[in-house]
Formats: C-alpha cells, sequence, structure tokens
C-alpha cells in the first residue's frame, strides 16, 4: 500500500472525525431546542424551516456530490434529530419506564397486581338485580377469586340500548362485595359522579369510548384510588399512554392498562386484539398490563385462547364477562358467559398461568 493511499485515508478519519463532532454538537443543540419547543407547546416538526435548509443546499453546493444526493442525506439528519426529540419527550413522561424503573404495583383490598402473579377480573356486563350479581360472586369466590366487574353507566353505541341502573347498580355492587368479600371495578362516565361513586367502588373503570375524556381523566387523577384504563377503539399506543400520562400527572399513580382490541377492518371478531401492545406497555411503562378478552373477541369460543395468549405474551391479567344466563342478559348476551363455561374456563387457565387466588 503506497504512502499516498496511506495519507489520504488518514485524511479521510480526520475528517470523518470532525464530522461526528458536527454531528453530536448539532444534536445536542437539537436536544436544546426540543426543550424549548415543549415548553412554549410548538409543534417540534417545521417544514419551513426543512425546506429553508433544503434550499440553502441547493444554493451553495458545488460538487462532488450531487444536489439531490446531499438533500437526501441533510433530511435524514432531519428526521433523526426530530425523533432524539420525541424519545427525549417519552423519558420525560411520567408513565415512562425511563422514568421509573421499577413496575408499579396496585394493591385491591390486599391483591398485588403488578407483581408477576396473574389475576383475574370477572363479573357481568351489566347489572341488572342484587340476585343476578349475587350469584356471579359466588362463582368467583369458588374459584377463589377476588376482583368482580360490573356495568352501572353502560355507554352504548345506540341510544335506545340498555343504559344501565346508573348508582343503584354501584349500590349493588358495593352490597354483593361486601358479603362475599370482594372488590368492586366499575365504568364511571362523568366526572360529576366520580366522588359519589367512590363509596361504592374500590376501582375506578374508564371505558374505551373515554379514554381521551380529558377532563374525566384529570378528575380520575385527583382521587386515590386505582384506575384502570381501557385503550381506546381507534388509540394507537401512543395515546394510549398519553391518556394515562393525563391521570398521572394529576397525582394518582394507581393505574392498570387494559387492552381491548381495537377496531380494524376485520370482521370476525368484535374488536381486533392487539397482542404485541402488551409486551410493549410493559417495556415503555412502569405500569401493570391487563387484556379484555370479551370486549376485543366477542366470542365465547375465543375467550379460552385468548386468555392463555394474554398470560402467555406477559399480560398481568385478564378481564371477561360472566353472567347467570346470557340468553337473557339486557347487554351483550352473546358474548357473556354463563356460570358453568366460567368455571370450565377457569379449571383450564389455571393450567397456564401463575394465577393469584384468595
Amino acid at each position: 500500500m503506497s504512502k499516498e493511499l496511506e495519507e489520504l485515508r488518514s485524511e479521510i478519519e480526520a475528517v470523518d472525525e470532525q464530522i461526528l463532532s458536527l454531528l453530536n454538537n448539532r444534536a445536542s443543540i437539537v436536544k436544546e431546542i426540543g426543550k424549548l419547543k415543549e415548553m412554549q407547546g410548538v409543534k417540534r416538526f417545521d417544514p419551513v424551516r426543512e425546506r429553508k435548509l433544503l434550499d440553502l443546499i441547493e444554493a451553495r453546493n458545488e460538487g462532488p456530490f450531487e444536489t439531490s444526493t446531499l438533500q437526501y442525506i441533510f433530511k435524514q439528519i432531519f428526521k433523526a434529530s426530530l425523533e432524539l426529540q420525541e424519545d427525549d419527550n417519552r423519558k420525560a413522561l411520567l408513565v415512562s419506564r425511563k422514568k421509573k424503573p421499577d413496575d408499579t404495583i396496585i394493591n385491591i383490598k390486599g391483591e398485588q397486581i403488578g407483581t408477576g402473579e396473574q389475576h383475574f377480573v370477572m363479573g357481568p356486563c351489566a347489572v341488572e338485580s342484587y340476585e343476578q350479581v349475587k350469584q356471579v360472586a359466588k362463582a368467583l369466590k369458588d374459584q377463589g377469586l377476588t376482583l368482580m366487574r360490573g356495568g352501572a353507566f353502560k355507554p352504548r353505541t345506540s341510544p335506545y340500548d340498555f343504559q344501565g341502573l346508573g348508582m343503584e347498580g354501584l349500590k349493588i355492587l358495593r352490597r354483593v362485595a361486601d358479603e362475599e368479600n370482594l372488590a368492586v371495578i366499575s365504568e364511571i362516565l362523568n366526572p360529576n359522579d366520580l366522588e359519589e361513586a367512590l363509596d361504592y367502588v374500590d376501582v375506578v373503570q374508564i371505558g374505551a369510548r373515554n379514554m381521551q375524556n380529558f377532563e374525566l381523566l384529570k378528575a380520575a387523577g385527583a382521587i386515590r384510588k386505582p384506575v384502570l384504563l381501557k385503550r381506546g377503539l381507534s388509540a394507537t399506543i401512543e395515546e394510549f399512554m398519553y391518556a394515562a400520562e393525563y391521570i398521572l400527572a394529576q397525582g394518582n399513580d394507581q393505574i392498570i392498562l387494559c387492552e381491548r382490541g381495537i377496531r380494524t377492518y376485520e370482521k370476525a371478531t368484535r374488536n381486533t386484539l392487539d397482542i404485541s401492545a402488551v409486551p410493549i406497555l410493559k417495556q415503555e411503562t412502569h405500569l401493570p398490563v391487563m387484556v379484555d378478552v370479551t370486549h376485543s373477541t366477542g366470542r365465547k369460543d375465543l375467550l379460552l385462547p385468548a386468555a392463555k395468549a394474554a398470560l402467555a405474551i406477559g399480560a398481568d391479567g385478564v378481564m371477561a364477562e360472566v353472567h347467570p344466563d346470557p340468553a337473557v342478559a339486557l347487554s351483550d348476551s352473546a358474548q357473556q358467559m354463563n356460570i358453568p363455561q366460567f368455571h370450565d374456563f377457569m379449571n383450564e387457565i389455571k393450567k397456564h398461568a401463575a394465577v393469584f387466588t384468595s
């Protein structure tokens, strides 16, 4: 190898070091710009400024690179810079595992969610009567479960469908839960109902249709009871995390995330269960993650395999619906298990999970 070639390669290495240093200096400035934009509420991406820089390259390029080549390289630098600002923003989120490396543990009447044990939240879609809830509660107790769900306020697509018993339904849940030593998880729709509802529920559920009801999220952040937050029908994982951030930013870190399927073009199931959301949320956040297999599939024949998949991929728990006589249920009759089916479900699923039972 000639001495001249060695010298040229040394020059290249020196230039590469300069480029590396300049790129890192640029990145440091970009991060400071990102912080200022965040404080000022300014969008990170500025297409006008990007166009100005690309035009500058065209005006000043003297070769030997083609202008289009240099513009492509700089566009990649701009893209990387934008991603750097977004990464910094994610690191700053209260829900981020980068902010809090340790798992958040949620205590629901002595049951610890987020420790690695896997839990079950079961109960009727809608509270219809004391007798109905009582039958389901006894079945839960027989299986050693302690977390009972039940809908008192029902957000329905059609205004003519059963809307729930409201506060009376919460009172029924509380009465049965006290008799059977269970915890109550129920959805609240209106921030104005939240204070009264706290007398009856142990966990406030915020449903898919309310995931971006920001006033409700902020109100839930002001209470000191756990919140089960469901992913919106068409929400991205990032939007889901930001919804949880609204709650946490108000001071309440007792949040359970719940994947319940998203709306896609597929019609074989009620929704499409995004099973990959579970490990993503577990990696990106410090919050426990559950999966609602009833609303994601809408099919009783898919509840067991969906639950197995959820537990196998690392979910902290599974939510499903049980009714003494689904055929006469006032809402979602086709997707609810009857009590014998529930027992079969639990007996089978216990073979596949580190299941918590009382």
